[in-house]
């Protein structure tokens, strides 16, 4: 359920009431003191930001110098009442310049009132937006001297975003040129054998935009998933296309995403903000397309010698590469010193991780390059532990591939006024816990 908060208290380090809004009558005006002598008073504070008091359940975060505390009676959704207290001091800062401690609460005793009273009703949470609230409580707060000065923005019409049609983009926006921007990052995680077997492999990504857009826009992004391409097929009644399709699972999206559209013709339709933000999350667990394939060969020779030989070949085209690639290779700690023979790029011995470092700066496709290594041990006389070997760890970014599979196979913008726009689409992957055992 929501956070059904029964009250929200604002305290300072000693635990004197700041400010407090009572919004249910199942707690009583002394719940502050409950928190103040089990909470406060004791060696547990900031040890757990959740604690139970009787019959009530406190929610507290400290910012600056003020503890944030909510107070429930049901079982409510711990999460969602931290987010609402981020979101809710993120709108003070707004008003008050961008600081939010005790002395900004003292000075703006009654702003804070007006706030509490729209941000939450009956103890759930409200439209906590800024730019909405802003529209139609217009007393600004008593600034810090070290804040911001405002800054003078084109007044939104405010019936329009508090009745709620678009809220995260005000009107009258106005560009000389107008582009979108539009970059999918993925991040693999990967935990192969020593012989190249698979053991898990996952790949998470996000689509990030870029929008400078003039007026009120409609956009409609069209990925190869399998579900949409198969939705498309039967709206236009005719077979899909061949091509690779892909299963996205754990899919969330940026509020601005048009959900009952994408229920029923799965396109992703929005109305995007305007600038920069995030407009989905995705996993995908299978048909994983592995950048890079590892294959190390470690053999210990007696006592104090050791040989390391890792080959590493890169699977995506050679018209790629990718740029920032380390390897991080361990060795056991009574390590001496280190002798390299390396195909590509630079190695050293890096005593503070206990591991050979293999940089190489930009890695084509299509390539093997390896790393010969000798290694000199330390002889102790205590008895020789076996050494557990840790994995071999990987970075790496490889721009224009996607290891999901994913594309972008059209992005349409419309605007009644019927502007053109120059539409930008850049793919990267990255390592993850991309992780190879010896």
């Amino acid at each position: 359920m929501p956070v059904a908060a029964s009250a929200i208290y604002f305290l300072n380090l000693r635990g004197d009431v700041l400010i407090n809004r009572l919004y249910r009558d199942d707690v009583g005006g002394n719940m502050v003191d409950a928190f103040r002598m089990h909470i406060m008073q004791t060696k547990e504070l900031g040890t757990c930001p959740v604690r139970q008091i009787g019959g009530c359940s406190f929610f507290y975060m400290r910012i600056s110098n003020v503890y944030v505390v909510i107070v429930v009676s049901s079982n409510a959704n711990v999460a969602c009442a931290f987010k609402f207290v981020v979101e809710a001091v993120a709108l003070f800062k707004s008003y008050f310049g961008g600081a939010f401690d005790e002395d900004a609460i003292r000075n703006n005793f009654v702003l804070i009132y007006e706030l509490l009273d729209e941000i939450m009703d009956f103890g759930y949470p409200q439209n906590l937006s800024p730019e909405i609230l802003k529209l139609y409580i217009t007393q600004e707060g008593v600034r810090s001297p070290f804040s911001s000065k405002p800054t003078d923005k084109p007044v939104p019409n405010a019936t329009l975003q508090v009745t709620g049609a678009v809220g995260w983009r005000r009107e009258g926006l106005v560009y000389k040129k107008n582009e979108v921007f539009l970059d999918i990052v993925e991040s693999v995680n990967l935990l192969m054998s020593s012989k190249g077997s698979v053991l898990r492999c996952d790949v998470t990504g996000k689509i990030l935009m870029k929008c400078f857009l003039s007026g009120m826009p409609d956009l409609k992004l069209g990925l190869n998933d399998k579900i949409g391409l198969e939705k498309e097929s039967q709206m236009k009644s005719r077979p899909a296309k061949s091509g690779k399709t892909i299963e996205l699972d754990d899919v969330t999206f940026h509020q601005c995403v048009n959900l009952t559209r994408f229920n029923s013709e799965k396109t992703v339709s929005f109305v995007p903000p305007d600038g920069e933000f995030e407009l989905m999350k995705y996993r995908i667990t299978e048909g994983v397309n592995l950048p890079f394939r590892v294959l190390p060969t470690i053999k210990e020779l007696g006592r104090t010698r050791m040989e390391v030989n890792v080959k590493v070949k890169s699977v995506f085209g050679v018209k790629m590469f990718a740029l920032g690639v380390v390897i991080k290779i361990p060795v056991p700690k009574q390590t001496a010193k280190a002798s390299f023979q390396v195909t590509s790029g630079r190695a050293k011995y890096n005593a503070a991780i206990d591991c050979l470092v293999w940089k190489i700066r930009k890695f084509p496709g299509q390539t093997e390059p390896t790393l010969s290594a000798e290694i000199e041990l330390i002889s102790t006389m205590a008895e020789k532990k076996s050494w557990t070997r840790p994995p071999i760890q990987m970075e790496f970014q490889v721009p224009m591939f996607t290891a999901s599979g994913l594309r972008v196979r059209f992005l349409k913008v419309w605007e009644k006024s019927g502007y053109n726009t120059v539409e930008w689409v850049r793919y990267i992957t990255k390592a993850g816990s991309y992780e190879i055992r010896c």
